[in-house]
């Protein structure tokens, strides 16, 4: 027995703006070469509308999980929010979320900070403060509107989007945490100062040394906690900084391409950050029968992973088609240029005076 298996997913949620952005334009505007996006696995990406922020993604994920969990808002006695692009420096975001779906004032509300991997942070917050029996439900929250410096490789996955949570007892979830184990380092492959517009990255170093390196030891950390291999799960899930990532660490840990491609979903939305391997477990959860074991694995850059073995309940269909599914949110999408591209998301900067 784990504290894990105390709790599980009563509520889960995702949301995914309508505006599509193709891989073929930000070739055609910056000259990189068509080879580009197919190496990277990724045909276009998610933006963010001019009234979007992480704050409006993540209510509205949130606002999903709410509808599939069927619970008073009420009675969530914490709520954590994880982004890389808050709207405000020193303001917290949690608490907006919260007052907008009648969760406060008798509540834990915090904003997380660990790249992409914030999100995961509080995912495991909640397990261990609804396990210890301090709140009966948490909710955590990974929302983002990615930034790239215009130009950039990074700009062809940077994407908006986001994932929530609902955790509480065992016994009312439609699928529940079986275990977990995480792997973090002082790994410099990603950052971004204060007053930069964007974040700047270590090329190739974000590969080997930090995302492969990270996801690999939590995952076999996981195994051997929990004696468990490849074999024993249905599905996949990992960080997808781009579509070919995920795939490859995969194969690296023993997991075939069929168990990693229902959750997988940068190819068509981009990477949203701190929703990336959060969308990925929404949409497993989405489609996933009774019994059925998923390991999901979320990465954040500086470094660190989680991993996390969740078995699937009977609960689950119940609870499917009470909110909108992520494939809904995929195949929802209307075509813009780079032009609205770079007005919806602050590119274009007016100078006054």
């Amino acid at each position: 027995m784990h504290p894990e298996d105390k709790t599980g997913i009563v509520g889960w949620g995702a949301y995914v703006p309508r505006y599509r952005l193709k891989a073929e334009e930000i070739v055609r505007i910056w000259g990189f070469e068509k080879t580009v996006p197919k190496g990277l696995f990724i045909i276009e990406k998610a933006v963010g509308g001019s009234d979007e922020d992480a704050v409006t993604i993540g209510w509205e994920a949130a606002r999903n999980a709410l509808m599939r969990a069927e619970i008073d808002p009420k009675e969530i006695g914490a709520v954590f929010f994880g982004t890389e692009s808050k709207p405000y420096a020193v303001k917290p975001s949690a608490t907006i979320i919260a007052e907008a779906l009648g969760i406060t004032p008798v509540t834990m509300a915090s904003d997380m900070e660990f790249a992409c991997r914030a999100g995961s942070e509080g995912l495991r917050a909640s397990i261990g403060l609804v396990a210890s029996g301090m709140v009966k439900y948490a909710m955590t929250i990974g929302a983002d509107t990615a930034q790239a410096n215009p130009g950039d490789v990074l700009e062809f996955t940077a994407s908006s989007g986001g994932a929530a949570f609902i955790v509480g007892p065992r016994e009312e979830a439609a699928a529940y945490f079986e275990g977990s184990y995480t792997y973090v380092t002082d790994t410099p492959d990603f950052w971004r100062r204060a007053h930069s517009h964007y974040p700047l990255h270590g090329e190739g170093f974000t590969g080997e040394p930090a995302y492969f390196n990270h996801i690999i030891n939590s995952v076999k950390g996981l195994f051997n906690k929990l004696k468990l291999t490849p074999d024993d799960f249905d599905y996949a899930v990992f960080h997808q900084p781009n579509g070919k990532y995920p795939l490859r660490v995969g194969k690296r840990l023993g997991f075939p391409k069929e168990k990693i491609m229902p959750g997988l979903v940068t190819p068509w939305i981009g990477n949203t950050y701190n929703g990336s391997a959060l969308i990925g477990l929404a949409k497993v959860l989405d489609q996933a029968k009774p019994g059925q074991r998923i390991l999901v694995a979320p990465f954040g850059s500086g470094a660190g992973s989680d991993a996390y073995s969740i078995v699937v309940t009977e609960r689950v269909e119940e609870k499917q088609r009470l909110a909108p599914m992520v494939q809904e949110y995929i195949d929802d999408k209307v075509y813009i240029d780079y032009g609205l591209y770079a007005k919806y998301r602050g590119i274009i900067r007016r100078i006054t005076g």
